[in-house]
């Protein structure tokens, strides 16, 4: 069986990769960059490729306008990307170790993003019924999704025996 910190590297690193990825190709391959906030491709009818330089956080928030602001959430990014590979380190269960790893390649992915373009490439747009969630990227959905995998993590994993035992001797 594999370790939580070597599951937690190699899913940061397969989030990582998918990001860039897909990232280089609708930049690069698709020639996303150059149609600039034209850009939409209609791919489902719930679903369009979209161009949306991101210069804030996740959805949108804390627009970053300036190359000082641009540079204090790279720095932020950066620090929660350690802090989070510390906590890695002394995983014990491999789903937190995925958690943290899908959390780890997606903040990743989104800081080479800011340090190349200055800001994070968006793409996936989904819609129904009048209703839209925002364009976002793999590397988001990575962080999204872990997220979401540390809170589970969080209500599942089993006590320890000796606070069971303190509890009970009370």
């Amino acid at each position: 069986m594999m370790s939580p910190q070597r599951a937690g590297w190699l899913v940061a690193l397969a989030a990582l990769i998918a990001d860039q990825l897909s990232k280089n190709y609708l930049l690069y391959g698709l020639d996303f960059r150059s149609l600039g906030p034209a850009a939409h491709i209609g791919v489902l009818p719930f679903f369009d490729l979209v161009m949306v330089w991101n210069r804030g956080v996740s959805y949108g928030l804390f627009q970053a306008g300036s190359f000082a602001g641009m540079l204090v959430l790279t720095i932020f990014s950066l620090v929660a990307v350690v802090a989070l590979s510390w906590w890695l380190m002394k995983a014990e269960r491999p789903i937190l170790g995925a958690g943290l790893g899908l959390v780890i390649g997606g903040a990743l992915g989104n800081v080479i993003d800011r340090i190349l373009y200055g800001a994070v490439a968006d793409f996936f747009h989904f819609y129904a019924f009048g209703h839209d969630w925002y364009v976002f990227n793999v590397a988001d959905a990575a962080i999204t999704v872990g997220v979401v995998v540390l809170l589970l993590d969080a209500f599942i994993r089993p006590e320890s025996k000796s606070v069971g035992s303190r509890q009970s001797g009370d």
